[in-house]
């Protein structure tokens, strides 16, 4: 798995996009499989179906059915580490203006960042709180969704879930 450390992995996306979920950046398991949120224990994919996004639970080797379903996956940061804070803050500034040109160009109907933290770094809005933001990007409403990480103890799977269903209910 260190072999894969800095490793990238493609955007899922396609056309009319109602969502573009954009996580911190890949681990290196997901560097390894090159599916996103990959890694056993991650919650991104139970919420995504408990939020009733998917009419079933995902496989992250299932990501390629997203676009159908209008949803598509993204990273702030695109290289794979072991952990969130070994990236640079640098590197979420330049990580965050080019997913302002991602979203430019796909033009989804909401931005959802995975990360309260990367948002913050990556957009220089230090006061962000999770959901929905004052601020867009490229013209494109935010929705700012806790990291769905194991790691990520502040938020269990039953309030991820209430968070994904609170940005569902906006915009179905």
């Amino acid at each position: 798995m260190a072999a894969a450390a800095g490793r990238t992995i493609p955007d899922v996306e396609g056309p009319d996009l109602l969502v573009l979920f954009s996580g911190i950046n890949p681990s290196l398991y997901s560097a390894v499989t090159g599916h996103h949120f990959a890694r056993p224990g991650n919650r991104f994919w139970p919420a995504l179906h408990g939020s009733g996004f998917t009419d079933r639970l995902l496989h992250p080797s299932e990501q390629h059915l997203l676009p159908a379903l209008g949803l598509g996956i993204t990273n702030v940061v695109a290289r794979a580490t072991a952990r969130a804070d070994e990236l640079a803050p640098e590197e979420f500034v330049h990580g965050g203006a080019r997913l302002a040109e991602r979203v430019a160009r796909l033009q989804p109907r909401v931005l959802a960042v995975l990360g309260v933290t990367a948002y913050r770094a990556a957009f220089g809005r230090p006061k962000a709180q999770i959901g929905r933001q004052e601020e867009s990007i490229s013209g494109v409403p935010v929705w700012v969704l806790p990291n769905p990480s194991g790691l990520n103890a502040h938020f269990q799977l039953p309030a991820l879930i209430s968070e994904f269903a609170a940005l569902r209910a906006t915009i179905l």
